[in-house]
């Protein structure tokens, strides 16, 4: 299961759309010591996959710049079998390290690198 590198975001509440939005969440994952933010995909207005809106680009942006990692967690097909150009950034996303598009919490449990145990240095 996730460890506390991860804040994951609530699954109800106001679509993020904005990029204060982004900031909000970046300083929750601040706050916790988080390196990663899970977003449920639900939680994305439907902008965030409208490419054409700058949406998308505009949050990504600003967990790169704060070396904060992005998943959206959960099913965006109806998206994705909408858009050619949603589909391909999804897969460029997912071979990086920023953002990732992930079906659940386990998958992105399942990605993550293992945790050095401190102890284990010599």
């Amino acid at each position: 299961m996730l460890d506390d590198r991860v804040y994951v975001c609530e699954p109800h509440g106001e679509p993020l759309r904005e990029t204060r939005d982004a900031l909000d969440l970046l300083g929750e994952a601040f706050g916790r010591g988080a390196s990663w933010v899970a977003v449920p995909a639900g939680r994305l207005h439907d902008d965030f996959f409208a490419l054409r809106t700058g949406v998308a680009g505009e949050i990504a942006q600003k967990f790169v710049n704060y070396r904060v990692g992005l998943a959206v967690v959960g099913d965006i097909s109806r998206f994705t079998a909408a858009s050619s150009a949603l589909r391909d950034w999804v897969v460029e996303s997912n071979r990086g390290g920023h953002v990732w598009f992930v079906g659940d919490l386990e998958e992105l449990a399942a990605r993550l690198p293992a945790r050095e145990d401190p102890a284990s240095r010599t």
